[in-house]
């Protein structure tokens, strides 16, 4: 007797899940960092038209080849070919989230420490220049934390679909908007700050340069979740009657609309309160953990201001693990036939063995560096600049050379009205492939250090 697929109970929960797994940590930093380090306006300008056509363009074949083989990507992929080919692009899909997971959880364990110390009362002391570098010195600390939220991300997906991911994404994505809102108010009513706002919704074509269009691209294609196996692992779960390009096109913008909310919140909050250097606005990473304390401790309400930031981030770490993980267990399931506990079990020791070696590779594990990295920009550079591009071209390939375009419409019409699909069709024929392969190149040459991004 075949099992039963689990589903959601409707096109909001589908929405939800999908919009908390693109909603990440990669929206609320490394958006805004790479908004100020290319140009402000002008990136957000190419950014929105990236989202418009090719994200739209990878959300809806990745959701509507999940939906049509009510596979997660190895059997969506093995569905139309059983050779080596098909085999490679549908593990390749199903393997990234294994990867990510680990040391993702390791940067949701570093925002869960300083919500806590938050919550403490520690605004000066987590604003000092060596709290961050302390904290990723003590391997006992950062390993504890870490394995807090890998073991939180571990037991939501045990609780199943709409137990866990539904239920969660249900309240956590709501939460999430009604915080980030709230930080961007207070963040744009600072003194100083406008000028941070200008920069950042003003398009000013003396800041384009074509590293700006190349960051944009690579920037929406992580934001959106496409080719880490989650939206076809979520779009299987999809109820055949649901509108799935109007649940795309919900995802796409409530994805966008929290990147805009993040630059709102980030960038006007370092111009009014550190002038809005190229170097400060450049961080990456530190920013979260370094420059933005030090904004909470300049504020007269700091606490409150420290506890809001991080429970939004926390939430929006949490809800993309979740996605991550899910679509693991969703593989595992699928391909060795185990049960629901069994695979996130599994899954999961897998996170916590591979998330440690992340944890430990800022102090114990020092001295190991795979390609001259750290173990989580070693995870980060392969899963983030070669696997997920391959992953997406492998999905592009299979849909004009396999399924056809024809049998996406038959999937998408029956319940859509499909107003994109010109789009749809040019950026999948023409621009998609293209795209993905100079995604993949300049981001390669960027680890390699032929150009600077």
């Amino acid at each position: 007797m075949e099992k039963k697929r689990n589903t959601f109970s409707g096109r909001l929960a589908f929405v939800l899940a999908a919009a908390g797994s693109a909603v990440g940590l990669g929206n609320i930093w490394r958006f805004p960092y790479l908004a100020a380090e290319y140009g402000g306006g002008v990136f957000l300008f190419i950014y929105l038209i990236l989202v418009a056509t090719f994200g739209y363009t990878m959300i809806m074949s990745e959701s509507a080849l999940g939906r049509m083989t009510q596979k997660s990507p190895v059997g969506a992929f093995g569905h139309f070919g059983s050779s080596f080919a098909y085999k490679f692009g549908g593990w390749i899909n199903a393997v990234v989230p294994m990867l990510i997971v680990p040391y993702y959880s390791v940067i949701g364990g570093w925002v869960s420490k300083y919500l806590f110390e938050y919550i403490c009362g520690h605004v000066d002391q987590l604003a000092t220049d060596t709290y961050f570098s302390s904290f990723l010195a003590d391997g006992t600390s950062v390993e504890l934390w870490f394995v807090f939220f890998a073991l939180l991300t571990i037991g939501i997906i045990y609780m199943g679909v709409q137990n866990g991911i539904e239920r969660v994404s249900s309240i956590m994505v709501p939460i999430l908007v009604v915080l980030a809102v709230i930080v961007t108010i207070y963040s744009v009513t600072r003194p100083g700050a406008f000028a941070g706002v200008k920069y950042f919704l003003i398009p000013n074509m003396k800041h384009f340069t074509w590293m700006t269009v190349v960051s944009a691209m690579g920037q929406m294609f992580y934001s959106l979740s496409i080719a880490m196996g989650i939206l076809y692992t979520f779009g299987s779960y999809m109820k055949k009657e649901v509108d799935m390009e109007k649940a795309t096109t919900q995802v796409e913008w409530f994805d966008t609309a929290i990147a805009l909310l993040a630059g709102l919140m980030i960038i006007p909050a370092v111009f009014a309160f550190s002038g809005g250097t190229q170097a400060k606005l450049s961080a990456g990473p530190s920013l979260m953990f370094i420059t933005i304390p030090k904004v909470f401790a300049s504020m007269g309400m700091g606490q409150f201001g420290g506890i809001m930031f991080f429970l939004l981030v926390f939430f929006a770490a949490l809800t993309s693990s979740i996605a991550l993980l899910e679509s693991a267990v969703s593989t595992l399931e699928d391909e060795m036939g185990w049960s629901r506990k069994k695979s996130d079990t599994i899954a999961g020791i897998i996170v916590i063995a591979l998330g440690t070696l992340s944890s430990l590779g800022f102090n114990v594990l020092s001295n190991v560096t795979p390609l001259g990295m750290d173990f989580l920009s070693f995870f980060d550079f392969i899963t983030n600049s070669i696997m997920m591009p391959i992953g997406a071209i492998a999905t592009c390939l299979l849909i004009l050379r396999k399924v056809t375009i024809q049998k996406i419409y038959d999937e998408v019409l029956p319940t859509s009205k499909f107003k994109r699909r010109k789009v749809y069709v040019f950026v999948l024929k023409y621009l998609a492939i293209p795209f993905l392969i100079i995604i993949l190149l300049s981001s390669v040459a960027n680890v390699l250090g032929i150009i600077h991004m």
